[in-house]
């Protein structure tokens, strides 16, 4: 079981730990050189180890920074996707993990920024009570110094104010690290999965927060409340022994005053190459939006599905690609990803979509579907495509043997690739190195069968016709049912078609036994990788991914079962 579960994460574990080892690398790190550093010497003095503390978490959360915005980045990694020299086997599957990546990489930020503003409140507290009538000694001297002309201060708080927040909000480093907190910690919280469920806008609107929290950052250290000693002057005061003689500072020639200045910021040293080539990624984005998309076909389907058929000028795609829509009638910033129905080899790029959310309720009512008569075609709103972009299911042919698994509307992306494998058969010549397909259908809503079943029909045809009976195996399940429906079936049972689907294969009534079908495919395909690609909810994700890690063989020579999930 360890054995099969290294084979399919292995790689993925290799990333996340080197992650985490080049994270706590920077961290121990700068935090050793702060608590060593000689022109931090008198810093220690007044913060003590916060100082390292502060520093060490800043660093990685601008390492973090850096990362964040490159898995997002959805030209880049279809670019390198589309390289198969550069990104082939199991690379090619961490491409799909890269909202995960995205995710993870969050937490990164978090915890560093958590570590970050507790540091500070600390130091911010140690150099107000450094200004107090209490502290004496060095730690008094050292916060004294710039009162007088030709000294350079150390400590930022000049005063001994009744309040430490007035203070910090004085600061620019008080007030842009109040904006990334605020900022962060909005775009954590929308970020969730039950917001995103109940509220999908807010999550999207929410999250353009991240112009804020980049410009803050840039800005944060502009204001350098960090300071240490210059170099000219612990070439001149020899912190070791003048620590000890503070109050000969002004009188021995050994020991003159020390001179501080603030330390340069960086952030924007980090981030600035990401922000510009996300920048880039939005600049295509609106240069596409701006090209023209031709509605030829408007589909009301059963169960609340609309079907689009649209052309745009040079639009090349694969099957298993998404594409960006937007609408401008309904919202001009909100881009919602939708895969693609339509084969490569039609003359025109289809998406079916289900009123999920605000967004396509609207879309769905704009366009007429769901009971209201549709639009004609010169009133149909605009809309704006970006893509496509790449996505698991491309890989669909790269195996000798792909299992598909479907939940609920979750089939679309398997429309293009079940209408792909219909023209490639069609196409004799073409060598296919994929020689069979299982295909599993999980719906609720019979009616929701409708629009799918005349492709499968198709396809069923066109198999029989060629002799690749074999080829396709496809097995649909319907999981809801009322009482008429139960005695319609039942009255029709043994015909030869299915009575719902209308196809030779019979519907399966329940959930599948996911045991079974994978134990059966193991038996049928004993030395074969196998691809399995799913798009549906997370729960059943979780057992599916589970079910390839049992069923894969430790044996390098056995079955091996590849799992990869579709994520926009």
């Amino acid at each position: 079981m360890m054995g099969c579960w290294i084979l399919n994460e292995g790689l993925s574990v290799i990333l996340v730990l080197s992650w985490l080892g080049v994270n706590f690398y920077l961290f121990i790190d700068t935090f050793c050189w702060y608590e060593k550093e000689e022109s931090f010497h008198y810093t220690r003095v007044i913060l003590g180890s916060t100082l390292a503390w502060a520093r060490a978490s800043a660093l990685c959360l601008n390492f973090n920074c850096m990362l964040i915005l490159i898995p997002i980045s959805r030209n880049l990694i279809s670019f390198i996707r589309g390289t198969s020299i550069c990104c082939r086997g199991p690379w090619r599957r961490q491409l799909d993990k890269n909202l995960k990546f995205h995710k993870l990489v969050a937490y990164g930020i978090a915890v560093n920024a958590a570590i970050h503003v507790v540091a500070h409140f600390f130091n911010l507290e140690r150099y107000h009570w450094s200004q107090s009538e209490e502290a004496e000694g060095l730690l008094a001297a050292l916060s004294k110094l710039g009162n007088t002309p030709n000294e350079s201060y150390l400590n930022p708080v000049r005063t001994f104010p009744a309040n430490t927040a007035t203070e910090l909000l004085r600061t620019i480093a008080g007030v842009t690290g109040l904006v990334i907190s605020l900022a962060l910690v909005l775009i954590l919280t929308s970020s969730t999965e039950f917001i995103r469920q109940v509220s999908y806008e807010l999550f999207w609107y929410i999250h353009h927060v991240f112009i804020v929290f980049f410009l803050s950052l840039a800005i944060h250290g502009t204001g350098r409340i960090v300071r240490g000693q210059t170099q000219d002057s612990l070439s001149l005061h020899n912190v070791t022994f003048c620590s000890d003689h503070y109050a000969e500072w002004q009188t021995a020639a050994q020991c003159p005053v020390p001179q501080f200045s603030g330390k340069e910021p960086s952030a924007w040293k980090w981030v600035l190459g990401p922000v510009v080539l996300y920048a880039c990624e939005r600049i295509i984005r609106f240069w596409r939006s701006q090209q023209e998309v031709v509605i030829t076909k408007v589909i009301s389907h059963p169960s609340g599905v609309l079907e689009l058929h649209m052309k745009k000028r040079g639009f090349k795609m694969a099957p298993g690609q998404y594409i960006l829509m937007q609408c401008p009638a309904i919202s001009s910033l909100e881009w919602h990803p939708f895969t693609l129905t339509s084969a490569p080899q039609e003359d025109f790029f289809s998406v079916h979509i289900r009123a999920a959310g605000d967004w396509t309720a609207a879309l769905l009512e704009a366009f007429g579907a769901g009971g209201q008569a549709l639009q004609e075609p010169w009133s149909l709103p605009r809309l704006a495509v970006d893509g496509p972009f790449g996505a698991a299911l491309t890989d669909v042919f790269h195996y000798p043997v792909s299992v598909c698994i479907a939940a609920g509307i979750g089939v679309t992306p398997f429309a293009a690739l079940l209408k792909s494998i219909w023209y490639k058969c069609s196409e004799t010549q073409t060598p296919l190195k994929l020689s069979k397909v299982y295909f599993y259908w999980i719906c609720r809503d019979a009616r929701a069968f409708e629009w799918f079943a005349d492709l499968l029909l198709s396809l069923e045809t066109r198999m029989s016709e060629q002799g690749k009976t074999h080829f396709l195996s496809y097995h649909i399940f319907l999981t809801g049912w009322d009482e008429n429906q139960a005695v319609h079936i039942a009255l029709h049972w043994d015909e030869n078609t299915d009575v719902i689907t209308g196809l030779k294969q019979k519907t399966f009534y329940g959930r599948p036994n996911w045991n079974n079908e994978f134990r059966q495919i193991a038996y049928n395909h004993p030395s074969s990788s196998i691809g399995v690609f799913f798009c549906g909810p997370k729960a059943l994700s979780k057992t599916l991914q589970r079910m390839c890690r049992f069923y894969s063989s430790a044996d390098p020579r056995g079955v091996h079962f590849y799992y990869n999930k579709e994520s926009f």
